[in-house]
């Protein structure tokens, strides 16, 4: 379990990220996808976060990052796609030759994501352990 330890927390906390592009576009090539973990990667580090698995298909990706508790994951998440959508156009223009792009006025991702916390017992077991702490 990767437990990170501060001066006054002791945390192990995962998320599963999803980005869905823009109109769910099938925009993400093989070498698109080699990129965006490079950058991913890269923003990770700014937030002290660590990209621990990464991959996607054409129209969404999956990130498993392992992050601190100072780390806001909707902060995190508004970077890792602003920097990525801004980088990724920028180094492959063939991107906003796509229609769901164009359409979209440049706009690569939706603004929407999902964010899963992941790791640790499953609820059940959580919920029995701490049903028979004592009371007193």
């Amino acid at each position: 379990m990767d437990i990170r330890t501060g001066r006054h927390v002791v945390a192990a906390l995962h998320a599963h990220l999803v980005f869905t592009t823009k109109r769910r576009g099938k925009v993400l090539l093989a070498e698109h996808l080699v990129r965006l973990r490079e950058i991913f990667a890269s923003v990770c580090a700014d937030f002290e976060v660590e990209l621990r698995e990464f991959n996607g298909e054409a129209g969404h990706v999956h990130l498993l990052v392992v992050y601190p508790p100072k780390v806001r994951l909707s902060e995190l998440v508004n970077s890792l796609k602003g920097v990525s959508s801004r980088r990724l156009k920028q180094e492959c223009p063939d991107i906003n030759a796509f229609w769901s792009v164009r359409k979209s006025r440049g706009v690569l991702w939706s603004p929407s994501y999902f964010a899963g916390s992941v790791g640790g017992a499953p609820l059940e077991v959580l919920k029995a352990y701490i049903e028979n702490q004592g009371r007193g």
